[in-house]
Parts: structure tokens; sequence; C-alpha cells
């Protein structure tokens, strides 16, 4: 006996194990091998456009390694500079795109 049986028998509320569509759809197939050969799915157009755009992010490079190796090495050896200015600038161009696309 668990302690929380005589509350949930009191409210009502069942213990037994609920078997998930999952499951018993997973026990049909077995049964029925045929039933998983008649399952066909369909995607949208919509999708097909996402799989292949996703594709072509995937196989091309999202940054310049050659940048980022030079910037690490600027870095390292202390000749980096960071233009206040330009990172201001950007930050308050952000934050009026941010304010003009919530209207």
């Amino acid at each position: 006996m668990k302690i929380n049986d005589p509350i949930n028998k009191s409210l009502g509320l069942s213990t037994e194990k609920v078997e998930s569509a999952t499951a018993k759809k997973t026990d049909k197939t077995k049964s029925n091998p045929a039933a998983v050969e008649n399952e066909n799915v369909t995607l949208s157009p919509m999708a097909s456009q996402m799989q292949n755009l996703e594709s072509n992010v995937a196989s091309s490079n999202v940054f310049d390694a050659d940048k980022v190796e030079a910037i690490k090495s600027a870095i390292s050896s202390g000749q980096f500079k960071v233009d206040s200015g330009k990172v201001a600038d950007g930050l308050i161009q952000s934050v009026k795109d941010l304010l003009t696309n919530k209207k």
C-alpha cells in the first residue's frame, strides 16, 4: 500500500497504468506487419521547402573561419581595438529595429 492511496481513493483518482496510443499502435503493427505498409505520410510544400533550406544551411559555412582566426590572433597579441562608437551605434540600431517591429 502506498502512502498516497487513501488520498487518491478519496478523490476518485486512479492509480492504474494507462497504455499510450503509441504502445497500442506498436502492438497492432507487431501482429499485422501489413499495417505499417498502408501508412503514408505526405509533407506540405512548405515542409519540403524547409527541408531544402535546412540542408543548404547545413552544407554552407556559417562564419568566415579565416576572419575568426585573424581576430583571435589580434586579441592574443593585444592589437585588437574595439570602436566603442560603432558598437554603440549598432546597439541603438538594434533597439530601434526591435521597437519598430513590435508595432
